[in-house]
């Protein structure tokens, strides 16, 4: 079966919102200094969003030259891919769902997505992943659309690498590959650039490959002219020597995050001292995470149209109604068959996630199957949570994207998710809900009190308004006596100032 996929530049225009009216300017406060300044100051998502976008490729410009070498012409034009997987399990609808997806990653990445092949197996092939006959395909289908790359759903061994690429005579990445580079062009921190790099080495390293000189003996044998004493012997070959640099390189890199590791450790423990419950957003890639915690703080998360947008945890403060004081984490999003090497590198990105008080998991409710992604992140979670060997996180489920869904579909999310949030970050609908529902988690520890509380303590009464909720205050002569209720961890520093 062959399937083409290809996805025009997409070019932004202004909306309506994001106009100003030059009355408006001219009628406001201070001449329109506030509206000015409130323009030339952008979030730091837009930042980070325009400086993604600063250096794009577009397909269709040619400036090639009659000499330019193959290099230098890949790099003045997008990269030309076929797709290829292998449905061994499922349903047709669910194997071209995941070709879509790898179509989505490879458009990510910077590629064109020429063609799609899927082939029915029961097994992928041990020697060429797809096998000699469907390889063979694969290259006329190389050879007539022109492609440069072809990108396989599924991550090959590096036998099956190497004998599908003597085939069809182009690069093969798989899907790991695939997304170790995107991670490689969307991390922006120096924990995430060195997370994404140990990554990148521990996938490499069985890879590599050496011909000529690099299967040759830097010294060796009795030396010649180069060597004498101390220098004879089988010598070390150019990819040993590379793989003895990669595997210190590694080491440093595993050094530096245990010291980076040690610095959020911190920073969480700040967080549990001060009692300020902690929202971790964790959820697929793309299923509207970063929307949802910019519509729930009016913080400015880098939000993309895009897969893996966000690699970096952010985390944002918010008050709930009642004055009560709680912190959002975005996360890396999740995908079905995340690499184990980025599982391993970002560990310390996904101790969020374990040490989260409650776990919002975010559904893109407009995707054909919701399921699967909610399993694949629950994987995840679910082995992070083993190897810390604790309990996994109270979760609420959040169906995101329900103003791209009709009322028919709707129904159907209703029913087989029925405990779930229904949200909108887009316009809006059911947030409210949402945060009746968070605040009803967060109170479930409360514990109220009656104290009286000294007027020398303002320091105490402001902690009480922030971390809990006052239901009532009297004041007496010697303080203030106050009905609250506050989180249970907050609840013992209160305890000598019990009334009677």
């Amino acid at each position: 079966m062959t399937e083409s996929a290809s996805t025009p530049f997409p070019l932004s225009t202004p909306d309506d919102d994001d106009l100003v009216d030059l009355a408006d300017i001219e009628s406001s406060p201070g001449g329109g200094r506030d509206i000015l300044r409130g323009l030339a100051q952008p979030t730091t998502g837009e930042l980070q969003l325009n400086e993604r976008a600063s250096l794009q490729r577009v397909a269709g410009l040619s400036t090639e030259l009659t000499d330019v070498t193959e290099v230098e012409y890949r790099q003045l034009r997008l990269e030309r891919v076929v797709l290829v997987g292998v449905w061994t399990e499922g349903s047709a609808a669910q194997a071209r769902a995941s070709m879509v997806e790898l179509a989505a990653l490879a458009e990510t990445a910077g590629s064109e997505v020429l063609d799609a092949l899927i082939q029915r197996r029961s097994r992928p092939d041990s020697s060429t992943y797809i096998g000699s006959g469907k390889a063979d395909e694969l290259r006329e289908a190389v050879l007539t659309s022109g492609a440069d790359t072809v990108i396989c759903d599924g991550e090959l061994t590096p036998a099956q690498l190497t004998a599908l690429e003597k085939i069809v005579k182009v690069k093969v990445i798989d899907r790991t590959a695939l997304i170790l580079d995107i991670f490689a062009q969307h991390a922006t921190s120096r924990e995430g650039k060195a997370q994404v790099s140990l990554a990148q080495m521990e996938y490499m390293l069985p890879r590599l490959r050496g011909w000529g000189e690099s299967m040759s003996r830097q010294a060796g044998g009795r030396a010649g002219s180069n060597g004498g004493v101390g220098l004879r012997g089988p010598g070390e070959t150019k990819i040993e020597t590379d793989r003895r640099r990669i595997r210190e390189r590694m080491a440093k890199l595993r050094r530096e995050i245990r010291g980076m590791k040690k610095s959020r450790t911190v920073m969480r423990a700040a967080r549990e001292r001060n009692a300020i419950p902690r929202l971790t957003v964790a959820g697929y890639t793309n299923a509207g995470k970063s929307s949802l915690v910019n519509a729930m703080t009016g913080s400015g998360v880098l939000v993309q149209d895009a897969l893996f947008a966000t690699l970096d945890p952010t985390t944002r403060r918010a008050t709930l109604d009642d004055g009560r004081a709680v912190v959002f984490t975005d996360t890396v999003g999740f995908v079905r068959h995340l690499p184990t090497q980025l599982v391993e590198a970002f560990r310390s990105t996904l101790e969020e996630v374990v040490d989260a008080d409650l776990v919002l998991h975010v559904v893109d409710g407009s995707d054909a199957f919701p399921a699967e992604q909610i399993s694949a992140v629950r994987q995840v979670i679910n082995e992070v949570v083993a190897d810390e060997g604790v309990a996994p996180p109270p979760e609420l489920l959040v169906v995101n994207k329900i103003d791209a869904i009709d009322a028919t579909r709707m129904a159907e999310l209703r029913g087989a998710l029925g405990d779930a949030a229904f949200v909108s970050a887009r316009t809006g609908e059911g947030l409210p809900e949402l945060f009746d529902r968070i605040r009803e988690f967060i109170g479930r520890s409360d514990v109220e009190l009656t104290i009286d509380v000294p007027y020398t303590r303002g320091d105490l009464v402001s902690r009480i308004h922030e971390e809990g909720e006052v239901l009532s205050s009297e004041h007496t002569a010697d303080g203030t006596r106050m009905r609250v209720r506050v989180p249970a961890a907050f609840a013992g520093a209160l305890e000598e100032l019990t009334a009677p």
